[in-house]
C-alpha cells in the first residue's frame, strides 16, 4: 500500500461519525464559537421580541450548537441557519454550513436549492433591516444603496463559502481517485511481480528437468556399454586374454568418453557472464544434485538462484531463459568441442553408424536401414533424433541383452521418423547375465524431447515378445 493509503486507512480512528480527532475537535471549535456569537446575539433578539434575556440566549446556544452535527447533517445545518436568519444570528453557521454542504457528496441540485434559499433569507432580512435604517435615520444615503448592501450582503456570505466547498469537494475527490488508482497500480505491480517470480521458478525447473534429462542420455549409455563390456571381459578373460584386452581398451575408450562428454557438459553450464552466467550455475548445481538423486539439494541450488527482491523477478526470468537458451545449444550430449564463447554443437544423425556401431561391439546385432533422401535438419532435431535412438539401443542392453535389434531411420517430405525394434530376447545367454539398474526415466525422457517439438512418440511391446519405439518428429 502507499503512504497515501496507509494514513487514509490510519485516519479512521476518530469518535462517532469523524474520520480523525482533529476534524472532531475542529467541529467542536466551530461550534463552540457558534454557540458564543448566537447567544451573544439572542440578547438583541430577546429585546426585540420582548422575551426574557435568558431565553434569548438559551435559543441562541442551542441553535448555533447545531454545527456541531456539520459532517453528520449538513442539511440540517443550512436549514437552521437559514431559519434563524431573520433573527439576525448564526452568521458563522451559515457559513460553514453552506461550505460543508457544497464539500460533500450530496446531489449538485440540493446544494443549489439551499444556497438559493439562504442567498433569497439573506437577500431578505437585509434589506428589511437596511431599510429600517434608511427610514428611521440612522443611515442617510440614496435610494441605490439600500438593493446594493442587499445584494452585496447575500451574495458575500453564500458565493464565497459555497464555491469554496464545491472546490475543496472536488479537490478531495480527485486525490482519493489518485489514491485509489495508486493502491490500484501497486497491487498490480504486486501481480505481476509475483507471476515473474513464478516464471522464474517455472524456468529454473525446466532447466533441471532438462540437464538431468541430458545427464541421463549422455552417461546411461556409455555406462551400460561399459558394464555389458566388462561383463563380457570377466568370462573371457582367462579363456582369451588378447580379446580380454581388446575389451579392456573399449572400456576404457568408452569411460574416457563418458567423461569428456560430461565434462564439457558441465564447462558449457559454467560458461557465460553477469546473470546469464549466474543462473548457469545454478542450473549445473541442480543438475549435479539431480544425477546423484538428492532433490533436497537440488532444492537447495535453485533456490539459491532466486530473485531476492521483488523488482528483480522479471530480470531473474530473463536470465532463466537466457540460461536455458545457452544450454540447450550446448546440446548436453556427444559434443565436438567447445569455442571460446561456450557454443558447442550436439550430437548429429552423421554420428549414428558411430553410435550403432558401439552397441555391435558390445555384442549386440544391430541392422541399420536409413530410408529417403539424407538431408540436413536443424540441430535440435538431429540431437532429439540421435537421443531417442540412443535411449532405445541403451533399453536394449539392459532389459532385452543379446536381442537382435532393427534401427529404422526414414527422411520424408515434412518429417523425420525412426524406429528401434528388437527382437524377444534368448532365455539363457552370455549377455542375460548382466544385469543393468534402470531408473525408469528412458520413455518418458524420450516422450518428453519429442513432443517439446511437436513430434508423437510411441512406445510398447510388440506381439512378438520384443519391444518397439517409434518417433516422427516435424521436420
Amino acid at each position: 500500500m502507499t503512504t497515501t493509503g496507509e494514513e487514509h486507512t490510519a485516519a479512521g480512528t476518530g469518535p462517532w461519525w469523524w474520520v480523525r480527532w482533529r476534524s472532531a475537535v475542529l467541529d467542536a471549535g466551530l461550534a463552540l464559537a457558534s454557540a458564543a456569537e448566537c447567544g451573544g446575539e439572542g440578547v438583541r433578539f430577546a429585546h426585540d421580541a420582548g422575551l426574557p434575556v435568558p431565553i434569548g440566549v438559551v435559543f441562541g446556544v442551542i441553535a448555533g450548537s447545531v454545527l456541531l452535527v456539520r459532517r453528520k447533517w449538513p442539511i440540517a445545518v443550512v436549514l437552521v441557519s437559514i431559519a434563524i436568519t431573520p433573527a439576525q444570528m448564526g452568521f458563522l453557521m451559515g457559513l460553514v454550513g453552506l461550505y460543508t454542504l457544497a464539500a460533500s457528496e450530496l446531489p449538485r441540485r440540493i446544494t443549489a436549492a439551499l444556497a438559493a434559499m439562504s442567498f433569497a433569507g439573506m437577500l431578505i432580512v437585509t434589506f428589511v433591516r437596511t431599510h429600517q435604517g434608511v427610514m428611521s435615520g440612522d443611515v442617510t444615503m440614496g435610494d441605490w444603496f439600500v438593493p446594493f448592501v442587499s445584494i452585496t450582503t447575500a451574495i458575500g456570505m453564500t458565493a464565497p463559502p459555497v464555491l469554496l466547498g464545491l472546490y475543496m469537494g472536488a479537490r478531495r475527490r480527485l486525490m482519493e481517485s489518485l489514491r485509489e488508482r495508486a493502491d490500484s497500480l501497486e497491487r498490480e505491480l504486486q501481480l505481476l511481480a509475483e507471476r515473474a517470480e513464478e516464471r522464474a521458478e517455472w524456468a529454473r525447473n525446466e532447466e533441471r528437468t532438462r540437464i538431468a534429462r541430458e545427464m541421463h542420455d549422455v552417461v546411461a549409455h556409455r555406462v551400460s556399454l561399459m558394464v555389458v563390456h566388462a561383463a563380457a571381459l570377466q568370462a573371457i578373460a582367462r579363456k582369451d586374454p588378447e580379446k580380454a584386452v581388446k575389451n579392456a581398451a573399449l572400456v576404457g575408450d568408452m569411460g574416457r568418453q563418458a567423461l569428456t562428454e560430461l565434462r564439457e557438459m558441465l564447462g558449457v553450464l559454467r560458461s557465460g557472464n553477469g546473470a546469464d552466467g549466474r543462473v548457469s550455475a545454478a542450473s549445473s548445481s541442480a543438475a549435479l544434485s539431480s544425477s546423484s538423486s538428492s532433490s533436497s539439494s537440488s532444492s537447495s541450488s535453485s533456490s539459491g538462484s532466486a530473485v531476492a527482491a521483488v523488482p528483480l523477478a522479471a530480470v531473474g526470468v530473463a536470465a532463466a531463459v537466457a540460461a536455458s537458451r545457452a544450454a540447450d545449444g550446448s546440446g548436453a550430449g556427444a559434443v565436438s568441442g567447445a569455442g571460446a564463447g561456450g557454443v558447442v554443437e550436439g550430437p548429429c544423425l552423421a554420428e549414428l553408424d558411430e553410435l550403432v556401431g558401439q552397441s555391435a561391439a558390445a555384442g549386440m546385432v544391430v541392422v541399420l536401414s536409413v530410408e529417403g533422401d539424407v538431408r540436413a535438419y536443424a540441430r535440435e532435431v538431429e540431437q532429439t533424433a540421435y537421443r531417442v535412438v540412443q535411449e532405445a539401443l541403451t533399453n536394449v542392453h539392459k532389459h532385452a541383452a543379446g536381442a537382435k535389434t532393427y534401427v529404422r531411420l526414414a527422411h520424408r517430405m515434412s518429417e523425420i521418423a525412426m524406429q528401434v525394434e528388437n527382437e524377444c530376447p534368448p532365455e539363457v545367454g552370455a549377455g542375460s547375465s548382466v544385469r543393468l539398474p534402470s531408473g525408469g526415466n528412458g520413455l518418458l525422457g524420450m516422450k518428453e524431447r519429442v513432443a517439446a517439438l511437436g513430434g508423437v512418440f510411441v512406445s510398447g511391446p510388440t506381439d512378438a515378445g520384443g519391444f518397439r519405439v517409434s518417433a516422427v518428429i516435424p521436420a
